[in-house]
């Protein structure tokens, strides 16, 4: 299917569904890439508020959200640093009164092409803080709020790498398994404790984003072999899976790990 057919298709979804009427949502990384795709698609289906937690600057953002007339708040926060995002969670639930989805898509690479004795230990540190601290230091600062109101979604985005690993990626791939594991411990804390909290993440394969296409081309093409379908994934069809997971559908589905891969992984 043509990338054109294949975006008409996600369209004709969302504007058939409202999954997301009068939510709050927080979407890591959500400036730019995934993260941007995924607060899109959530104010496509509805949301009454979304705010995006970036280093990087969201005023671009904040108006295409606004424009789908959802309200929108970036915040400019440095996820690896507790006190910080405890500020923004509280900025954000002063601002829009309860947060109902939280989705991560923050993330770096670190630097790839690499054996794993040419890795520099404090790339490493970086890519660990960003990839699997700041993840748990959000959940840490929203889950309070998720089960005070009895209901919550949390979708984190992990990767194949986590699953597989990748050759020359040895920071990233290992700290991607580092979050679908967390993903499973936390969904596994909260599955029976009096409230709707579900929490899963979402393993893409390689997908075109500013991230992907700073990565030396044969890493990248080492990447996008290994798919069936022989293609890189749309941001849009990663938009897709996350919003199921971050659904009020999404119930009966918890600490999982959905694939997004064309076929790479099937387990």
């Amino acid at each position: 299917m043509a990338a054109a057919a294949r975006m008409n298709t996600v369209a004709g979804h969302v504007a058939a569904a409202r999954r997301f009427d009068g939510q709050c949502c927080i979407a890591t990384g959500g400036a730019r890439g995934i993260g941007r795709a995924m607060a899109e698609r959530l104010a496509a289906e509805g949301a009454r508020a979304v705010a995006l937690f970036d280093v990087g600057d969201g005023t671009e953002a904040v108006a295409s959200l606004q424009k789908l007339g959802t309200k929108a708040l970036a915040v400019n926060v440095d996820l690896t640093k507790e006190a910080a995002v405890n500020a923004a969670v509280a900025q954000v639930l002063k601002e829009f009164g309860n947060v109902d989805v939280l989705v991560q898509a923050a993330g770096i690479t670190g630097k790839t092409n690499l054996k794993t004795h040419e890795v520099d230990t404090e790339d490493f540190m970086k890519v660990y803080d960003i990839n699997v601290k700041a993840i748990f230091l959000a959940c840490k600062a929203v889950i309070p709020s998720m089960l005070a109101k009895g209901y919550g979604r949390i979708v984190n985005v992990a990767s194949i790498s986590g699953k597989d690993g990748n050759a020359g990626m040895f920071a990233y791939s290992s700290s991607k398994a580092a979050v679908i594991n967390l993903t499973k411990v936390m969904g596994k804390d909260y599955a029976n404790v009096g409230a709707d909290l579900t929490i899963n993440c979402v393993a893409p394969a390689v997908v075109r984003t500013a991230m992907v296409d700073a990565m030396p081309a044969e890493q990248v093409k080492y990447m996008t072999d290994k798919i069936p379908m022989g293609r890189c994934g749309d941001l849009a069809e990663v938009a897709s899976t996350v919003a199921f997971a971050a659904s009020k559908e999404c119930s009966f589905t918890t600490g999982f790990c959905l694939d997004a891969t064309g076929g790479r992984a099937v387990y």
